[in-house]
């Protein structure tokens, strides 16, 4: 299972090495006990056979050893080991100790001493094998002196020295997570500080954090929420011009509405209560459009934060149904309303609905904008940047200096000219951003007019 706690990830990365290099130099330091037990019952092995070399001499006629009880004093313990020794003079006459003992087959040189392991009797011992130089007018040569010990005492020192670096090792690995548990807990309490400051902040408070007192490695994370509470704050405040600027929008027609309807109340004749009913008939239509734009919007806006599932949209068709659609309103206009529509399919990633509402807006404003027996045409490309939807009119076109306003909410450019609210581009965007589609605004070569083109990348 997956660490979720930072804490314990970073306790387990910082303890994870020290235990295996604990493991790793308690491994090595039972091979470095053995060696040192091994060297201390080397060295006892040799002064043994030193002292019994020095007895060796030479009286009438023939070597004579005697064993001093210090040679075999030097290998008491609590272990109680079994000390066995052969001493052989320069021909091989077994001068005392066991004549069974096992012995170093190859040829020493005077004074040079030789350890060796061995089994003798069922058991594991130790030997060294050591030449002591007769010097007699009478006899000349080496004599062996071997001195052998079993391994008891050996064992119980090299556990000795193995569990007192074992105990040292990890008791330097528990004080090592004691106080790394306390550090952490330590960093770790500016993090829970910013936690209980965000716990106590009230509802709707957008001001920033502090990032006093909050560790280095920390304070991207705090300027990137820092940034998020900037960012969501504009959104908070746009949000709140925009429900202002609907209301606003909203209650105009209602208000109008209320008035044409008090009006067609008091008309006692039939002509005047149906000329009343066209207008309230004709300010409904807008409050109708209205409202349908600002949920048209509301669905785009959504689009970006949670993004629709997206399929493949042939953009022509869809371009075909919005002038079929729209084909009523550009006669009652007198405007020449015509598709250019490229023959293969035109398939672009989207919202069936989204990518219809965007083609019908601009179409919509293009027809509201363009005086009567003007010209309105709708295009779609293949391009090398990708497919492309081309809305041309010869309307008045718009300022470059007034490009960069027209898609903000409720933003009329020509007032007079327009029933629109002033909705109409800010869809579009808000939709060719849920689509990752790019807008561009232009001029036509000749005459008046503009042309809006949406990029969508295959």
């Amino acid at each position: 299972m997956a660490l979720k706690s930072l804490r314990s990830q970073l306790l387990a990365w910082l303890l994870l090495p020290l235990i295996v290099y604990a493991i790793l130099t308690t491994w090595i330091a039972y091979g470095t006990a053995k060696e040192m037990a091994t060297a201390v019952q080397d060295r006892l092995l040799l002064g043994s056979a030193r002292i019994i070399a020095e007895q060796i001499t030479f009286e009438d006629g023939m070597l004579q050893v005697v064993v001093p009880p210090a040679a075999l004093e030097l290998f008491q313990s609590e272990s109680h080991d079994k000390v066995y020794y052969r001493i052989t003079g320069p021909d091989g006459t077994l001068l005392a100790g066991y004549s069974e003992l096992p012995t170093y087959k190859s040829k020493l040189h005077a004074e040079e001493a030789v350890y060796f392991d061995a089994t003798f009797r069922g058991q594991d011992i130790r030997l060294v094998a050591f030449e002591q130089p007769i010097f007699s007018k009478d006899m000349k040569g080496l004599a062996v002196v071997e001195v052998g010990e079993t391994l008891q005492s050996h064992a119980q020192l090299t556990t000795e020295i193995w569990q007192q670096t074992f105990r040292h090792q990890w008791i330097v690995l528990i004080l090592v997570f004691i106080l790394a548990w306390i550090g952490l807990q330590r960093s770790y309490a500016p993090i829970l500080r910013l936690r209980n400051q965000m716990h106590k902040r009230e509802l709707g408070a957008l001001h920033p954090l502090q990032e006093t007192q909050v560790p280095a490695e920390f304070t991207p994370l705090v300027h990137a929420i820092n940034d998020y509470i900037k960012r969501l704050d504009d959104h908070m405040s746009a949000h709140g011009i925009f429900i202002a600027n609907a209301s606003h929008q909203l209650r105009t027609p209602l208000t109008l509405l209320n008035t044409q309807v008090i009006y067609a109340r008091r008309c006692a004749d039939v002509e005047s209560k149906e000329e009343a009913l066209s207008a309230i008939y004709d300010t409904l239509q807008h409050a109708i459009r209205l409202v349908n734009q600002l949920l048209t919007f509301s669905t785009a806006e959504a689009g970006i934060g949670h993004p629709h599932k997206k399929i493949d949209v042939d953009l022509a068709d869809t371009a075909k149904c919005v002038i079929e659609a729209l084909a009523t309103m550009a006669q009652a206009k007198n405007i020449d309303l015509g598709a250019e529509l490229c023959e293969e399919p035109a398939i672009v990633q989207g919202t069936p609905a989204l990518i219809y509402e965007l083609i019908a807006n601009l179409v919509d404003n293009a027809l509201r904008y363009t005086p009567p027996n003007g010209v309105v045409t709708a295009k779609v490309e293949h391009r090398i940047e990708g497919i492309t939807l081309s809305i041309e009119d010869n309307g008045p076109g718009i300022p470059e200096e007034e490009r960069g306003k027209v898609f903000e909410r409720f933003y009329r450019l020509h007032h007079e000219q327009s029933d629109g609210c002033g909705l109409g581009l800010a869809i579009v965007r808000e939709i060719a951003v849920a689509s990752a589609a790019a807008i561009d605004l232009s001029s036509p070569k000749e005459g008046t007019g503009l042309i809006v083109t949406v990029t969508f990348s295959t």
